[in-house]
């Protein structure tokens, strides 16, 4: 539907069953920051949804998700869900959880069991991009489209910066 029949990936089927448009930005090249990846794809940092597995102590997870230039407070995000301590998932908790690599994580079609909290920033924007779930590839999106599929808990769960 929006990148041709031949690629989709468990996200965008997510998002074609939902009736939700988005723009594919490839990248050619892989990448090991958001910044890298934003220049490469010809965007703002500040545009792209970064998407962090948390893990508390007694096994619960949750995704949590801030602009791309922010960076992910686990205290705010256990405050936020009363859990006890987080801390970020390994890389192979990550895979286990959501099917993806740490890197390509959305905050679709995952488990219904995982709560998803959004920093209240996100709401600012009226496009983000969003991974496709393959590392080549982030997606455009309507932010009131994404919080209505998603149905995110919200919250400022961003670190405070320096400064």
């Amino acid at each position: 539907m929006n990148a041709g029949s031949n690629w989709q990936t468990p996200v965008t089927a997510t998002l074609d069953s939902a009736h939700i448009g988005y723009q594919v930005l490839w990248q050619s090249l892989a990448t090991q920051s958001i910044e890298d990846t934003a220049a490469q794809r010809g965007i703002c940092a500040s545009h792209m949804l970064k998407t962090m597995v948390l893990r508390d102590m007694g096994g619960r997870y949750a995704v949590a998700c801030v602009p791309g230039d922010q960076q992910v407070s686990p205290p705010k995000v256990r405050q936020l869900l009363g859990c006890r301590r987080m801390t970020l998932a390994t890389e192979q908790q990550v895979l286990s959880i959501t099917g993806f690599v740490r890197g390509a994580v959305a905050p679709v079609g995952l488990s219904p069991e995982l709560a998803i909290v959004f920093d209240e920033r996100i709401w600012r924007y009226d496009t983000v991009t969003i991974s496709s779930g393959n590392p080549h590839a982030g997606l455009w999106v309507k932010v009131s489209e994404l919080i209505a599929l998603c149905q995110p808990r919200r919250g400022d769960i961003c670190r405070a910066q320096d400064g």
